[in-house]
């Protein structure tokens, strides 16, 4: 037995991957640039709010403008028009000899009316020119309200503009994050996948180390029978059988045959609104999932019943190592799965409902922040 008991040290001594420090450092980059993100993202909005304010303050001023120049064409016209009464009037006078021949006794045809004639000639003279004066005025005003004007309205295009190109920029930022943070979700992924590739590759070896015990200990377990006879053998047949059965506890179990039908479910429901406690597909009156509420459904459409929580979800599924996950296998967050739940998609990828604001869809596979264990309906 010392053969079987020095093997079955080396399996279970096994090294895992080192790949855990790398995959580690790449997912607290990635964090670092969602932070930078979602603050970006909280920037371009506030952004977005003074470039509209801006745009308000430019078209309210647009409008000042338009309206003081329609004043200053009414004025213009009512200008022009008492111009020509003036005109008439220096015309009539011309003709007449001007107001001299009206005002002289011997050309008078009534000299009672002499001084009346003459004063009211004076007056409605006098009030036309005060009156166009008086527009003159109103209007250079009004011409000077237009300067002023303009003159904002530059300072406001130019406000405009700089809100304007603010928002590009950040926007610029906010797609320089996404890929940046996309490089880095498919650096995860290629470690993710390259760390299960050694799980397998070791598993592969333990498998291995597992049969040479086996082979060690039936060879023990027949000199034994040849040395001391039956109950001896039987007493290491019984030994040797009791430690494979404790090696062969560590073996998954077998693939669902329903996985990839349950991972195309899901993935028929990407875009369909987080909603707490929600099991309604698309096309129902209100659709929407919760994270367990997208599994149970998922796995449903193939035929397998899951309760609608994810603890419960965890209680009813066998553990499954990370080197052995499979499409449709359920990833579990939280003391006993009891946080969050996602489903495995492929290396490096799983599908879930988020969280309230987001929608169902295809991320990164999280392995860390409260991961506790996958487990396979």
């Amino acid at each position: 037995m010392t053969v079987v008991t020095v093997l079955a040290s080396t399996v279970f001594g096994l090294a895992r991957p080192a790949a855990g420090d790398a995959i580690s450092n790449a997912k607290a980059k990635a964090a670092a640039i969602e932070a930078q993100l979602t603050q970006a993202q909280n920037e371009m909005s506030a952004l977005s709010q003074q470039y509209d304010a801006a745009v308000y303050h430019l078209s309210q001023i647009n409008s000042n403008i338009a309206t003081t120049k329609a004043n200053i064409a009414t004025d213009q016209a009512q200008v022009a028009k008492d111009k020509s009464t003036l005109a008439k009037a220096a015309v009539a006078n011309y003709i007449s000899d001007g107001a001299a021949s009206t005002q002289n006794p011997i050309f008078a045809g009534n000299e009672s009316t002499l001084g009346a004639v003459a004063t009211y000639n004076q007056v409605a003279d006098g009030d036309i020119s005060l009156a166009v004066d008086n527009l003159h005025t109103s209007e250079n005003a009004l011409n000077a309200q237009v300067n002023t004007l303009q003159s904002e309205q530059n300072q406001a295009q130019a406000a405009v503009n700089a809100k304007q190109n603010a928002v590009a920029q950040n926007a610029q930022a906010v797609q320089m994050q996404k890929n940046a943070l996309s490089q880095e979700q498919g650096q995860i992924a290629q470690l993710v996948q390259q760390q299960q590739q050694a799980e397998a590759a070791a598993a592969a070896r333990a498998a291995a180390a597992r049969q040479a015990a086996a082979a060690a200990a039936s060879a023990t377990a027949a000199a034994v029978h040849a040395s001391s006879g039956s109950s001896g053998s039987g007493s290491s047949g019984s030994s040797g059988s009791a430690s494979l059965a404790g090696l062969s506890q560590a073996a998954p179990p077998p693939s669902s045959p329903g996985g990839a039908g349950a991972v195309q479910a899901a993935e028929s429901q990407i875009g369909v609104p987080y909603r707490w406690g929600a099991e309604s597909p698309r096309g129902s009156a209100d659709p929407g999932f919760d994270c367990s509420g997208l599994t149970a459904w998922s796995w449903g459409q193939v035929g397998v019943g899951l309760p609608h929580f994810s603890g419960a979800q965890m209680s009813d599924s066998a553990p499954v190592p990370v080197s052995d996950l499979q499409p449709g296998d359920l990833l579990f967050y939280g003391p006993g799965g009891s946080d969050h739940v996602a489903m495995y998609v492929g290396p490096g990828e799983m599908i879930e409902a988020p969280y309230t604001g987001a929608s169902v869809w295809i991320t990164s596979l999280r392995l860390g922040n409260g991961f506790v264990g996958a487990g396979r309906p």
